[in-house]
């Protein structure tokens, strides 16, 4: 790693403080900007020895951070990255990367014109398993994908603020679109409100691309266990990520397929085989190849442009909910 690239992290606290062990265990912290008393003092505990304050000004006139990690509000995004952007620093920004489309796409359009890096953290385009399932993917060995689904359950963590589309889809839409490699042309979507009014709790999103391929999300978090599990349906065969397995067991890949006689499908079951991968911590990985599109200024896998795709999908899917599940497309 660049000795020279020097990271200041906005932000240290539910999910910052994950960001702050990783650049530090990285050797590439710098800094740590946080408005709270605990937001400080966790940063301290993480990372003995680090700069610590409470304005971002202070790493935006230092002129040895290089780059900015946005772990603050979703709300506020925009503006910081765009001053972030404008002082010189390159930035990566936590999902959702904006709340509305017009913030990101200006983002964009301030990266492209201050020639800075712009990432998206959508951790589990990261995850070794699922870069090992595009792997299979690109290489044709599922054949064609024919449907995929993802379900991201749990008891928790209830937010007050955001829905459980917002809060928790993200990661699963930004990977399907990664996966079968489009956009979709249609989505409906469902949500129930149980705690807060006006607030889904569970969510199920239905997406339809070009080439008939079919897609949902089912997000909750009143849900009795939690489940993190994408599977992926080829024409070839089929594939498991089951992100709450133990490591080794997370991805599985069926070479199940349907064949006709005559008319008549006949079922080809078959034992799963183990597919191996490596077992490095997805938020790792993340911060590593931030650092080296600081460093080499290499084009980011979650650039601006994948966030904006998966912000339309968000903002389609919660469109439908408003409407009681009526197709949106986009």
């Amino acid at each position: 790693m660049n000795d020279l690239t020097e990271i200041a992290l906005v932000g240290c606290g539910y999910w910052g403080k994950n960001l702050c062990r990783n650049f530090h265990g990285l050797n590439a912290l710098g800094r740590v900007i946080d408005a709270t008393e605990s937001g400080q003092a966790q940063a301290r505990l993480i990372a003995p020895g680090i700069k610590v304050s409470s304005h971002i000004e202070d790493a935006l006139n230092d002129p040895q951070i290089h780059a900015i990690a946005l772990a603050t509000p979703a709300e506020t995004h925009a503006e910081l990255a765009i001053q972030a952007m404008k002082a010189g620093k390159d930035v990566f920004v936590e999902k959702p990367m904006a709340l509305t489309l017009e913030d990101a796409e200006q983002m964009q359009s301030v990266a492209n014109q201050t020639d800075q890096i712009l990432m998206v953290g959508h951790l589990l385009e990261y995850h070794p398993a699922v870069l090992k399932l595009r792997e299979l993917i690109d290489s044709g060995e599922l054949g064609k994908i024919n449907y995929a689904y993802s379900n991201r359950l749990n008891f928790g963590k209830v937010r007050t603020e955001e829905n459980a589309l917002w809060s928790f889809a993200p990661h699963d839409f930004a990977v399907i679109l990664r996966l079968i490699g489009q956009s979709p042309i249609e989505v409906s979507a469902t949500g129930g409100s149980y705690l807060t009014k006006g607030l889904a709790d569970v969510t199920v999103s239905n997406m339809r691309f070009s080439d008939d391929t079919r897609a949902h999300i089912f997000v909750s978090w009143l849900h009795p266990f939690k489940e993190q599990r994408l599977v992926v349906v080829g024409d070839k065969k089929m594939a498991i990520f089951n992100d709450v397995a133990t490591f080794g067991e997370k991805l599985l890949l069926y070479p199940q397929t349907v064949e006709f006689e005559g008319e008549i499908p006949v079922l080809k079951k078959e034992d799963f085989e183990p597919v191996e991968y490596s077992d490095a911590e997805p938020l790792r990985e993340e911060c590593r190849h931030f650092l080296d599109c600081v460093t080499n200024r290499n084009k980011p896998l979650t650039d601006a442009q994948s966030g904006i795709d998966v912000l339309k999908v968000l903002h389609a899917c919660q469109s439908s909910i408003d409407q009681h599940g009526m197709p949106v497309t986009l």
